[in-house]
């Protein structure tokens, strides 16, 4: 065990007598974990305790919500690392404990090139090895804990990583709670050329493996529909006794030769047991049309629920001219047929399994919702969702996707207008909308900011805010007075004030602009005074590593590379210069607006950005050319590596615009710089400088 100082013996005292629950700093130092008799061991492989305890959170900053806000839950699309916001959700009530339905489709981690759209290859996974083990096993154990008790996890990846993953996973879940290996069908695949080689087989398959919290929970079996469900039989008669008390109206259908298999009151209990069971599987069937034919007494027993003494369901049957599945999925595809996104995943997959493990309004997360199938599908099947995805290219497929639902599976049918969804930044922030909060908001993001725990407490009189890990923690209240600053003398009236109450670290959070000296931290006695600006990024001496952005791809074969970020930045656009002129074609085609790109910079603060030449920092363009003044709507993309090959420049057709277009410029850190055109602007064959502060 940790030797524990006298502060900190009397901060767990007071805490225990108070019935708070105790911080999980505490908890692992008075109570470390058992050794396992038996686990998985490997180079970098970190506690479970410690992941769960050290990984750091970042607050969600609202960018936009779509559709009218109304009370209650609104869905979250947000853009950051996954591992930091899962982090974050744990504190969220509506949340932590909430979940029944995890998907996730991770990067594979192949190193394989795979072919996209337009003939390009689709992506290169980076993370190998056991790099990738353990970036997958950090994730998993969040998820774990964000879980409902009565939840299912479901992990889509491919043949090449998935018994590694099997064997981490029923470490993580326990093995008692593996339930299937799904196996899914690729699609359809042009075999030419596919026997040139002897090295291997054709792959033909991923695999879904797929878990329960806990053992005990089950759920409606999947089935498939064979065809037309058609009504029940009105007059078939039961051989045996008549009695007259089994025949009463049900459904607006009284039977005059016959009479029902259960009595009137068993009946309705039934249905009601069956409506809350399988209360959205109306959705492909008439369920009254199926109670009439199951009540109706047929000379056999085909019982479609069977009550266990509780009254609720014990054993499923399914419907006529449905099938129940086995865990080998050869008639739908994992993928779709047609692409916006490398490895979009199907409809169809997403359908039945959120149909079969969910039930509507329940709450489903998808933390690498790449294409947003997992959405539109929970969407389109009442259901409540987080997606989660730390590409920006990704953000803006899923926004567009979500406003331009069609009602049916497979994007067909009428249109479909989406609940209320908010979008969010996570770890990328606009210091612009913070200036404008309330005391009550800055200090709450402040103390988010910085992983400390909203915990006021008193010191000598002082009122402070919380802790970071056990050391105390100061919000400097910058609203309070517009000539207050936080300079030396600050410091030194609050030691004076507090004295050696105080332990070895303690921290202020303050606004840059009101910190009047330009030291990380200050050493007073025994104590070291850290000073936390906003906006800043952490001092590294407090970390175990630099702060480390989310990278934007710059080629559609980075599209779905993924790396740990640590910490956060706040918004910085780009500084852009760009000459914009009109390119006449002959008679056949097209006159092409152009955009030199002369200048391209990012301003981002982290490490290293600074140093990056002219133009390498530019992620990608993207283009909307029907711009309504409210929402982007993306309609093309450019890679920079595909921009460079062309002499940095772009060629847009000028057929495609509409009355205005919008296009955003954006950097390998995920910032980006939006301008608004029209075909005007580009025949003034003008330089057109756009800096940004």
């Amino acid at each position: 065990m940790s030797k524990l100082s006298e502060k900190d013996r009397e901060r767990i005292i007071q805490v225990l007598e108070s019935g708070e629950e105790l911080p999980i700093d505490y908890k692992h130092v008075l109570f470390p974990p058992e050794k396992k008799e038996y686990e998985i061991v490997y180079a970098g492989k970190e506690r479970e305790e410690d992941i769960l305890a050290d990984t750091m959170a970042v607050p969600l900053q609202p960018v936009k919500t779509f559709g009218k806000n109304g009370n209650g839950w609104i869905n979250k699309l947000i853009f950051g690392d996954n591992l930091q916001i899962m982090k974050a959700l744990m504190d969220d009530s509506d949340v932590q404990g909430q979940v029944k339905l995890i998907y996730i489709d991770p990067p594979f981690a192949t190193k394989q090139e795979f072919r996209g759209s337009q003939d390009q290859k689709a992506y290169q996974d980076k993370i190998a090895g056991v790099k990738f083990i353990e970036f997958l096993r950090k994730r998993l154990i969040l998820m774990k804990a964000l879980l409902a008790s009565d939840a299912f996890i479901c992990v889509h990846l491919d043949y090449r990583k998935g018994h590694y993953l099997k064997v981490l996973m029923d470490e993580i879940f326990k093995e008692n709670n593996f339930r299937n290996e799904i196996v899914v069908k690729r699609g359809t695949k042009n075999l030419q050329g596919q026997f040139e080689t002897i090295d291997s087989l054709s792959s033909g398959h991923d695999v879904i493996l797929f878990y329960s919290k806990q053992s005990k929970t089950r759920f409606r079996k999947i089935t498939k529909k064979l065809g037309a469900i058609k009504g029940g039989t009105w007059n078939n008669h039961w051989r045996g006794t008549d009695r007259p008390t089994m025949r009463y109206e049900l459904f607006g259908i009284e039977p005059t030769s016959g009479q029902w298999r259960w009595a009137k009151e068993r009946t309705l209990e039934a249905i009601e047991n069956y409506r809350k069971y399988e209360e959205d599987f109306s959705a492909e069937m008439a369920i009254d049309d199926y109670y009439l034919d199951i009540l109706l007494n047929e000379g056999k027993k085909i019982d479609f629920v069977r009550l266990s003494n509780t009254g609720k369901p014990e054993h499923f049957v399914p419907p006529k001219n449905y099938v129940i599945l086995s865990d080998v999925w050869l008639d739908i595809s994992a993928y779709e047929g047609t692409k916006t996104y490398p490895t979009q995943k199907s409809e169809y997959l997403l359908d039945r399994l959120i149909r079969g493990l969910t039930k509507k309004s329940d709450l489903i997360i998808d933390a690498f919702a790449g294409s947003g199938t997992t959405m539109s599908v929970a969407e389109k099947l009442g259901r409540r969702w987080i997606g989660i995805d730390c590409g920006k290219l990704a953000i803006h497929i899923i926004q567009k996707r979500l406003l331009s639902l069609k009602k049916e599976i497979g994007n067909k049918g009428n249109s479909l207008e989406p609940k209320p969804f908010t979008l969010y930044n996570a770890g990328l922030y606009d210091f612009k909308q913070l200036k404008k909060l309330s005391w009550d908001g800055w200090r709450k993001y402040a103390l988010l900011l910085f992983n400390c725990r909203d915990q006021k407490h008193k010191l000598s009189g002082i009122q402070l805010d919380g802790y970071r890990g056990r050391s105390d923690v100061l919000v400097f209240n910058h609203l309070k007075d517009p000539d207050l600053v936080l300079d030396y003398g600050f410091i030194e009236d609050l030691r004076s004030m507090i004295g050696s109450k105080v332990s070895r670290e303690f921290f202020i959070i303050a606004p840059a602009a009101r910190v009047m000296f330009l030291e990380d931290y200050l050493d007073k006695g025994s104590t070291r005074y850290y000073i936390l600006r906003i906006p800043y990024s952490i001092i590294n001496e407090l970390h175990n590593r630099d702060f480390e952005a989310i990278k934007q791809p710059i080629d559609e074969t980075q599209v779905n590379d993924t790396v740990d970020a640590v910490g956060f930045d706040f918004i910085r656009p780009p500084k852009v210069e760009c000459v914009y002129q009109i390119k006449k074609a002959g008679d056949k085609s097209s006159d092409m607006a152009s955009i030199k790109i002369k200048t391209f910079k990012s301003e981002a603060m982290l490490k290293g950005a600074s140093q990056i030449p002219n133009r390498e920092s530019l992620s990608m363009i993207m283009v909307d050319f029907d711009y309504k003044g409210d929402t982007f709507n993306l309609q093309k993309v450019l890679y920079a590596s595909e921009i460079e090959k062309n002499n940095w420049e772009v060629h847009l057709p000028v057929e495609s615009f509409k009355d205005k277009i919008m296009i955003i410029y954006l950097d390998i850190y995920g910032n980006e710089y939006r301008e608004i055109k029209t075909v005007n602007d580009f025949k003034r064959r003008e330089k057109r400088k756009k800096i940004n502060a």
